[in-house]
């Protein structure tokens, strides 16, 4: 055993060798372990959910390998939790695992397992479909499943261009039946239904421009493949939800205007595939107000609104009844927040808002 672990060392450092030349490189590894509990102070209101606490944990490594020459890139960041009380929320993912080249011109090529973040608004990310959202982990749909790919940057004077070949779709993952964050029916995750030419196995596809021009920040993205979004359709048991992923087009805008403590924000979709070809986007801004309480805390002050015009209607397909798009929660709405940043080395910081329905007034 020792002997076979000796020659896959040996292995990978005759790799690495003949990649970064004479010298095994540079390695850079660091890692984390967390503990977290959740405690609900109200009663179940579904049967199979737990009462009061919810205890788990979290293991996530971070091992990076960069050749002398800067040339060539190895990442791999694996991700796990254990939890108490929910079966599904215990899971583990390759959040990235990948290689990436570094050309002597104006191009870089990587490839395998990524984290890809587009969009420039606190509320919601309506631009940033590269990866599937971990339901599992937390409602705000911030964290995310590594997502399989090729990706090219050209990065030129007129802009940075990035092109993308994404194999692997991978479905949401959600709560499971003991969860308290859920829908009064529990998701079945095992079978998933793909509708209009989506598939498991469908390569999806992606591209992206971005540049500044003076103050302004700006990003125009397309995107044709399955949607991360998936609808929902009872399934004919009657006792869960079975998620439906279609597949889509759709094209983006997300811009940034800095004028001072001031930070201008925008984010617009045209998406195609679900229901009726809709518009959504989110506007605002955030304002800094800078050292206060004579620290070296910031105080960011958002304000955001929000619109979303998709057919939030029900259609009869070949598997049963379901909504023509997938069900949101920000149609017409307003948000409001602050951030405070404390600047410190582990830059820390605290982030806290509400949404206001503007039809009936209702927060979220």
């Amino acid at each position: 055993m020792r002997q076979s672990l000796n020659s896959v060392a040996a292995s990978i450092s005759a790799v690495l060798a003949s990649l970064g030349g004479a010298s095994a490189g540079e390695w850079a590894f660091d890692g984390e372990i967390a503990g977290e509990v959740r405690y609900f102070p109200q009663s179940a209101q579904f049967p199979g959910q737990f009462d009061d606490w919810q205890p788990s944990g979290t293991l996530q490594a971070d091992l990076r390998w960069k050749s002398d020459d800067g040339k060539h890139q190895i990442v791999v960041v694996p991700f796990g939790r254990l939890d108490a009380q929910d079966d599904n929320r215990t899971h583990a993912d390759l959040r990235e695992g990948y290689y990436r080249y570094v050309s002597d011109s104006d191009w870089t090529l990587l490839i395998g397992a990524a984290k890809v973040f587009w969009g420039t608004v606190e509320s919601r990310h309506l631009v940033d479909v590269i990866n599937q959202t971990d339901g599992v982990e937390d409602i705000d749909e911030e964290d995310k499943l590594g997502q399989p790919m090729v990706k090219l940057s050209l990065l030129k004077d007129w802009g940075q261009l990035d092109l993308f070949v994404l194999p692997g779709f991978r479905t949401r993952t959600f709560p499971g039946p003991e969860g308290r964050l859920r829908f009064a029916l529990p998701i079945d995750t095992d079978n998933p239904i793909f509708e209009r030419n989506a598939r498991r196995g469908a390569v999806d596809y992606a591209a992206r421009y971005s540049n500044f021009f003076g103050n302004w920040d700006v990003g125009v993205s397309a995107f044709h493949g399955t949607s991360r979004e998936p609808r929902f359709t009872i399934a004919p048991t009657g006792a869960a939800l079975l998620p439906v992923y279609d597949r889509i087009t759709q094209g983006s805008l997300d811009v940034q205007y800095t004028a001072g403590a001031w930070l201008w924000k925008g984010e617009a979709i045209v998406r195609g595939g679900q229901g009726q070809t809709f518009f959504a986007g989110v506007a605002g801004f955030e304002y800094t107000v800078y050292q206060i309480f004579n620290k070296p805390w910031d105080l960011g002050l958002l304000a955001e609104y929000l619109y979303d015009g998709r057919d939030d209607g029900f259609v009869v397909e070949t598997f049963g009844l379901t909504s023509a798009a997938p069900f949101t929660a920000f149609q017409n709405d307003v948000f409001t927040g602050a951030r405070l940043a404390f600047n410190d080395t582990q830059d820390t910081s605290m982030l806290a808002g509400v949404s206001v329905d503007a039809d009936d007034s209702s927060l979220s």
